[in-house]
């Protein structure tokens, strides 16, 4: 019976995204998840913004920018990515004959979807003497639209690293784009496309945050709105965040991004209190619901069964490998 379970489950992934198995609840996920690693030459690599259980059970977690260098540099024979998908697709881009593997093929992105190909392809075309830089937050076909990807680690350094005449599109998001433009005084198209994540957060319950907690330093992601990043007392990717937090002598932070990089904040900062910002809804919290679908039952699974697996047409991966090369050239020269 098991076996039919299994072959049904299999037949199923492409539609249901992940392995649709039940998981024996004594089952030590941890142990088992440390004993594939070994057997599997295996590595897993989540995002700051995963659970807490999936962050402590990754060989690597980072933000975009080093989770592709992680990915370009591993000797594993299989790279477990967990995050969302187009975060596999670039360990797929740098790693063609490696094994990429997502616990949940539906994590996908709402800022990668705010990008359709075509519309963009012909956005594109409307301004032939631009080059298009285009933040990792996309997929494989809006990469290979791209002449450099990069990261909300290294986007002001690599608008900087062209020449000041350069025209340039940036996509896909607007929040990122306007800050840059102030950031480094160039003017450039931006696409219209935004995080769900980041736009949600509400100003006016930061500010009544800060009222409680006034002594709280304001910590935020460039994808968030301009009239938050104005409050902010800093601004920059999760790694970031984290290292601020880390750093500075604030004892409170109210901090503007996904919650997930919380836990990390907290583990590398046990006397530090760290308070989410609340979104603009009925919700206390602010995750995205895309990470959140990946969970240590799945990984498990994914593991185990070697699925689901992120193919892509080779075609396709050449022309998104360029940008991605380009961006890591650019990163290593400012030593980022």
């Amino acid at each position: 019976m098991a076996d039919i379970n299994i072959g049904v489950a299999k037949e199923k992934v492409e539609a249901k995204g992940f392995l649709d198995l039940e998981v024996d609840p004594q089952l030590d996920l941890f142990n088992e998840i440390e004993k594939m690693k070994k057997e599997k030459n295996a590595i897993v690599l989540a995002h700051y913004y995963q659970e807490a259980d999936i962050q402590d059970v990754a060989d690597y977690i980072g933000d975009s920018l080093g989770l592709a260098q992680k990915a370009e540099k591993t000797d594993a024979d299989i790279i477990v990515f967990a995050g969302v998908h187009f975060m596999a697709e670039t360990a797929k881009i740098l790693n063609p004959h490696k094994k990429v593997l997502l616990p949940d093929l539906k994590a996908g992105c709402s800022l990668a979807d705010s990008a359709p190909p075509a519309a963009f392809k012909k956005f594109k075309e409307q301004h032939p003497d631009h080059l298009v830089i285009s933040y990792i937050n996309c997929t494989a076909d809006i990469k290979a639209l791209s002449d450099i990807i990069c990261t909300s680690s290294n986007a002001k350094q690599i608008v900087e690293s062209l020449p000041p005449d350069q025209k340039i599109i940036f996509a896909p998001d607007k929040n990122l784009g306007s800050y840059l433009v102030k950031k480094t005084g160039r003017d450039m198209v931006l696409w219209d496309g935004a995080c769900m994540v980041h736009e949600i957060f509400s100003l006016e319950k930061i500010m009544k945050l800060k009222v409680r907690h006034p002594e709280a330093k304001i910590i935020a992601h460039p994808e968030c709105e301009e009239h938050v990043l104005k409050v902010a007392d800093y601004i920059g990717s999760t790694t970031g965040l984290l290292k601020f937090s880390q750093e500075d002598p604030a004892k409170e932070f109210i901090v503007v991004t996904e919650t997930g990089i919380l836990h990390q904040m907290q583990k590398s900062s046990p006397d530090k209190t760290f308070i989410p910002a609340p979104p603009d809804n009925g919700c206390a919290c602010n995750d995205c619901p895309h990470m959140k679908l990946n969970t240590l039952e799945k990984l498990y699974l994914c593991m185990k069964y070697e699925l689901p697996e992120i193919k892509m047409d080779e075609t396709l991966r050449q022309a998104a490998r360029k940008p991605i090369d380009r961006m890591l050239e650019i990163s290593a020269r400012y030593g980022l």
